[in-house]
């Protein structure tokens, strides 16, 4: 199990917001937990120091694209680039220095997996260079992938089978329980224990997390097999349940 650290940029500054409340059609129903003063590549010197990669960069957006660069050139190789990514910009954005492209929207068409665009994809990059996205809503008792800003449903259900799929043509996944993510109330213990059970590929679980406790639980019901990443709850992200110190304790010394 290893921390994850991650840098959301909205409006090309470093924030924490409540996943579900995310539009672009009505930016004034957004709810903000964080905004920070200091630049994103602020924090990629951080997490550099640390020896944190294989954290991510999400691009929640427009206007974020030059704080990306600048958080990339501060540690390069050390994160994962996702946020708009498709075709025409996942090559130079491997080339700007990140270590893999993380896509979501860009590889589902009428809300199903179009399979000759991801084919497409793992053609140009590499299926070691590429994470997916899947992160879920639950609906009718199962976990559904949604895209768009977390806003659209998918008919992409997130299970075993599913991901025993798609694992053929990614490195690994990115997970977050958008339903929870950015609230600081809790995890999706039972996504998680579904994705603990799951034998494959690497998965980064996002959402919720509040403190350590939170964290002991990722790791019990997920098996020790999910890494994790944490945001609002975190001090430097102005949160009070997690101090990033405990959390990269966690990263260097498993409990």
């Amino acid at each position: 199990m290893r921390f994850r650290p991650c840098i959301d940029l909205h409006a090309g500054r470093v924030k924490q917001i409540v996943g579900s409340t995310f539009s672009d059609d009505a930016p004034e129903s957004m709810s903000t937990n964080y905004s920070s003063d200091r630049p994103a590549s602020w924090f990629a010197g951080k997490y550099r120091g640390d020896g944190l990669s294989g954290g991510h960069i999400i691009k929640l957006g427009p206007g974020n694209d030059q704080a990306a660069v600048e958080a990339l050139a501060a540690f390069p190789g050390g994160f994962h680039l996702g946020g708009g990514v498709n075709e025409t910009n996942a090559v130079p954005w491997l080339d700007r220095g990140a270590s893999h492209v993380i896509v979501t929207s860009c590889v589902f068409r009428e809300g199903r997996v179009d399979e000759d665009r991801l084919k497409s994809l793992v053609r140009l990059v590499g299926r070691k260079r590429l994470v997916l996205d899947l992160s879920c809503r639950k609906r009718d008792g199962r976990y559904w992938v949604v895209t768009d800003r977390w806003q659209k449903f998918t008919t992409l259900e997130v299970s075993p089978s599913s991901l025993d799929v798609l694992s053929r043509s990614c490195d690994e996944f990115l997970i977050h329980a958008a339903d929870v993510e950015g609230r600081c109330e809790g995890v999706e213990e039972e996504l998680v224990r579904l994705l603990g059970e799951w034998q494959g590929v690497p998965v980064t679980y996002a959402g919720g997390i509040r403190n350590m406790g939170d964290i002991d639980l990722v790791r019990d019901a997920g098996s020790g097999k999910l890494d994790f990443t944490v945001g609002s709850a975190l001090d430097i992200f102005g949160g009070t349940g997690l101090t990033y110190e405990e959390v990269v304790a966690v990263h260097r010394d498993p409990p």
